[in-house]
Formats: C-alpha cells, sequence, structure tokens
C-alpha cells in the first residue's frame, strides 16, 4: 500500500523520466483535469519538479499548473518507455504524462486536482515540507509538538494524520509503535517527551531506510518493491508485526495480536508482551 516511502521512490522516478522535457501528450480521465487542460495546454511545457509531500505527488509544469495525485490503497504510478507494452489494462489508466522518450501512466488513480501556487499553499489536505518525515526541510521540534498537542487520542491514530507526521502509513504505524515499545492504543498524554521524541526519530529512520536505494539517472518502476523494517535478510521476515496476526512475535514469541482502531477502523497489529499498556491492562484483540 503507498506510504511516504511509496510515495518518495515514485516522486524520484516520475521527475528523472519527466524532468526538463517538454510534455508531448496530456490525457486524463478525469473531466476536471482536462478542463484544465483545454485552458492551459500541457503539451508543449516542460515538467520543472516532481515532489513527494507525504502521500501526495506533486508534478510541477512550466506554465505555474501543479498536478496533486494521492494513490490511497490502489493507485500507482508507472513509467514506460514510448511503444514499451503496458503491465496494466488501458482501462485503468486515468492520467497519462507523455514526453518523447517515456509514458508517465496514473493507473486507477483515485484522486487528482491541479494547482496553481497560491491555490496549493491554501489546501490543507497537502501536507508542507516541514512537516514531511523524508524531506529536508521536516522539522522534528515542530512535530514534537504536534503529537503532544494531541493528548487525548491513542498514538496510533496520531500516527496517521497526515498534520502531525506526513508519510506514516498503516504499515509503519504498527511498525513504529513496535519498534518503541509502545503500546499502539496508548495516549498520548501518557507519553514524555522523550518517548514521544522517540516515536519521531525512529518514524524518520524507518521511512528513510526504505528510500535509500539510488540507481543514479536510471529509471525504475519499484514494482513488487518489498518494505523493510527489521534487519533479516530473509524477505519473509521483512516486518516486525504488521500483517503477522497470531504468528509469533520475532522477539519474544507470543502471539502478534491484531484489531481494528479508530473513527476509520484501521487495522492495527502489536505484541502484548513487548507493547505492554502502562497500567498492565489488556487491549482486547484476535
Amino acid at each position: 500500500m503507498p506510504e511516504g516511502d511509496t510515495i518518495f521512490r515514485t516522486a524520484r522516478n516520475l521527475g528523472r523520466a519527466l524532468v526538463g522535457k517538454p510534455v508531448t501528450a496530456f490525457r486524463s480521465t478525469f473531466p476536471w483535469l482536462m478542463r484544465f487542460n483545454d485552458d492551459t495546454p500541457l503539451a508543449g511545457q516542460f515538467v520543472n519538479n516532481v515532489e513527494a509531500r507525504g502521500k501526495w505527488l506533486l508534478v510541477h509544469f512550466s506554465g505555474g499548473g501543479i498536478l496533486a495525485s494521492h494513490l490511497l490503497m490502489n493507485g500507482r504510478w508507472h513509467i514506460y518507455r514510448r511503444g514499451e507494452r503496458w503491465q496494466l489494462a488501458h482501462i485503468h489508466m486515468r492520467i497519462l504524462i507523455e514526453n518523447a522518450e517515456y509514458q508517465a501512466v496514473g493507473f486507477r488513480v483515485p484522486v487528482a486536482r491541479m494547482h496553481t501556487a497560491a491555490s496549493l499553499e491554501r489546501d490543507l489536505r497537502v501536507a508542507s515540507p516541514e512537516n514531511d518525515l523524508l524531506r529536508t526541510e521536516f522539522d522534528a521540534a515542530a512535530a514534537l509538538e504536534r503529537l503532544m498537542a494531541r493528548p487525548d487520542e491513542a498514538i496510533a491514530d496520531v500516527l496517521l494524520d497526515q498534520s502531525v507526521l506526513a508519510g506514516v502509513g498503516n504499515v509503519f504505524k504498527s511498525e513504529i509503535c513496535f519498534v518503541n515499545g509502545l503500546n499502539p492504543f496508548r495516549r498520548v498524554d501518557s507519553l514524555t517527551r522523550d518517548e514521544a521524541a522517540a516515536i519521531i526519530a525512529s518514524a524518520q529512520k524507518l521511512l528513510k531506510a526504505n528510500v535509500l536505494e539510488d540507481s543514479g539517472d536510471t529509471i525504475v518502476t519499484y514494482r513488487g518493491q518489498q518494505r523493510r523494517t527489521t534487519h533479516a535478510s530473509d524477505p519473509s521476515e521483512s516486518l516486525w508485526v504488521y500483517g503477522r496476526a497470531g504468528e509469533p512475535c520475532r522477539r519474544c514469541g507470543e502471539p502478534i495480536r491484531r484489531r481494528m482502531q479508530g473513527a476509520d477502523a484501521r487495522v492495527t497489529f502489536w505484541c502484548p508482551l513487548c507493547q505492554p499498556m502502562p497500567d498492565g491492562s489488556d487491549v482486547e484483540g484476535a
């Protein structure tokens, strides 16, 4: 599922294929994108930059338009050389940006809109650079204050709030709590400032570890890349707890638990022994 690391890698690869090259064609199944293209044709413009902002991917065109897309659960971007066969059916194409060498195809992209610099700044759904764990502008001290300002909420729920830490999704949420030995159902007001700071540091470390691969100018699609939070070389042991309900904890052997959490009923995984509640109580889970 796309989280901040996936979007970062996608932006890096799209940038290698598109930046500095004139657009030869733009198509979309979104009427509002085509309406923008009718008024301000993107063909002939250059792509100036492709950036990731948490879970949003932004393509900046030389005419001032900014294509913002969010992949949610099933969206993805592929890059193909001109004439190369697509790996998914054309019916799933939502956005196509083409130049003389490459086609960037957004498949099953559920959310997309065109922005100007001014409207992007007003859009509170798109993370600011200082909130993004993978950006050089990330401000850890400010993130700590944002986290501590949510005392009545569960740690795992706050981790998913992109206005607190942009880039954390459901997988990293569970993994961050595990590596810090913190029960994901604990309230934020039960944390010390040192514990909260450790959460932010490990979130940044885990996401960065999944984007370190850099193939220079080589353009790759990263299809099937496996996310990793452990140090194990075995691909089947790449995660600590996520997706492992009922399996033994990699540290203590206790069966991993699973429970839906929060208003959006997002799934959470944890080890009841390695991540106890501070008062010794138990959180029911299967």
